[in-house]
């Protein structure tokens, strides 16, 4: 397990998620513990991006319950369809949102959230969990954020 991170400093994020998720893949390597994994995750992309809040949800009984996180306290928990994290549990598909005041049914855990992407988590082809992303710029995220992170989501064991 590397405890270390290079964080590399270059507005390129092709480059910057080139260089993290070997480093996110070596941190989670053998850890078996899904939580301890899910908050070095949020921690490692916290650190390298520097994004507003990063973290995870996880289903549990039907609802999205909040899990290991980085940044502002949080909404605890998201009705399947409810809001962006919602919205991607029940579309069982990334989405992007420029703008998040824009979103039908934005669920506003933070005013300073402008733009976000939720990557969900599948396990036995269901979607178990969503990576969220906020960012306090508009338009923040695009398809090279979408495709790192559906690649980044893969490497967590969720048996």
């Amino acid at each position: 397990m590397a405890e270390d991170l290079t964080i590399i400093q270059t507005t390129d994020k092709a480059t910057q998620y080139q260089s993290l998720i070997p480093q996110i893949e070596a941190l989670i390597s053998g850890e078996e513990d899904l939580i301890a994994n899910l908050a070095n995750i949020s921690a490692a992309l916290k650190e390298q991006f520097n994004w507003f809040w990063v973290g995870f949800y996880m289903v549990k009984n039907d609802e999205l319950v909040l899990g290991p996180f980085q940044g502002p306290v949080a909404c605890t928990r998201i009705k399947k369809g409810k809001g962006v994290c919602g919205g991607g549990w029940e579309q069982a598909s990334t989405l992007i949102v420029a703008d998040v005041d824009e979103f039908p049914g934005h669920i506003a855990c933070s005013s300073l959230s402008r733009s976000e992407i939720v990557v969900p988590l599948f396990h036995n082809g269901e979607v178990a969990g969503v990576l969220d992303v906020d960012s306090e710029h508009l338009a923040h995220f695009d398809e090279t954020d979408k495709n790192f992170l559906e690649q980044l989501v893969t490497l967590v064991n969720l048996a």
